[in-house]
């Protein structure tokens, strides 16, 4: 069997992002929790350039960032298909992981952290950024329609803050 370690914290949206990938797929991996504040010799060594979570590290080989760990686990483990078999809609899956990743969450935490009249201004991009995402979902079960992929995992996160967005 193949070794599976996932270096990550309860809480990050992206290392969570990685566990659900592997449980849609039926992969069974091991977790190792980081302390942020006290970052293993390990994680150090596997992810030296960023130097946070997650990390997948797969027979020994490590793999930092979560979306590019999303694909080489839709690479690696065939079953449940995260992408779309066609190279135009795969382009636009990882646009819109991007695009999340790029412009949605930092809109959002922009909200929270923002005081006064940035605040404002955090709270209509985060809303314009969020409706582009309504019209993308609109009338479907997934993203990509009948079955959850790419972008459902890359946007997760949003679920967390539904209560807090609707007041």
């Amino acid at each position: 069997m193949a070794e599976l370690k996932l270096f990550r914290t309860w809480s990050s949206p992206f290392a969570l992002r990685v566990v659900w990938a592997l449980d849609l797929k039926g992969i069974q991996f091991d977790t190792i929790f980081e302390d942020l504040t006290n970052k293993s010799s390990s994680l150090l060594q596997y992810n030296p350039i960023y130097k946070k979570v997650p990390v997948l590290v797969h027979n020994g080989k490590p793999l930092a960032e979560s979306l590019v760990i999303l694909e080489y686990i839709d690479e690696t483990w065939k079953q449940t298909p995260l992408l779309p078999e066609d190279p135009s809609e795969r382009a636009t899956a990882r646009f819109w992981a991007k695009f999340g990743d790029d412009k949605v969450l930092p809109s959002v935490w922009n909200v929270f952290i923002k005081q006064g009249k940035d605040q404002e201004e955090a709270i209509v991009t985060a809303h314009e950024n969020l409706r582009n995402l309504e019209g993308l979902i609109s009338g479907k079960k997934f993203f990509s329609g009948e079955t959850i992929g790419l972008v459902d995992l890359a946007f997760g996160w949003l679920a967390n803050l539904l209560g807090v967005f609707e007041e």
